[in-house]
């Protein structure tokens, strides 16, 4: 494991964010819903391609809040420009399992 300064952690961006809108991403390699998330007024909202499909159906998405890293530059998936990156875990199986606060917190709350 490599170590990072405790700057090196200062420069992510990680904030809470609420699904919005998400639907199938037929046109990703894998299987992979498009997600807008707002972040509150400050940030507003961006999207993302996450691979969560074995776990989530995109009507229980909408309304949850999510951890996302959102100064990481945008990046072109297929048709889609993504602008942040929902963080998750792998689980036993290897399916992503969402990284969530366990109670509603502001929107563009930033990890500490």
């Amino acid at each position: 494991m490599q170590m990072i300064s405790w700057s090196d952690f200062e420069k992510v961006e990680l904030r809470v964010g609420r699904v919005v809108a998400a639907e199938p991403f037929p046109q990703a390699r894998r299987p992979a819903y498009v997600l807008q998330i707002d972040f509150g007024e400050e940030i507003g909202t961006r999207k993302s391609s996450a691979q969560i499909t074995a776990l989530y159906r995109p009507e229980d998405l909408v309304g949850r809040q999510v951890v996302a890293v959102i100064n990481f530059p945008s990046k072109q998936i297929g048709p889609l420009m993504s602008e942040c990156l929902v963080t998750g875990f792998h689980d036993a199986n290897g399916e992503v399992v969402l990284c969530v606060p366990d109670r509603d917190v502001p929107l563009g709350t930033k990890l500490l």
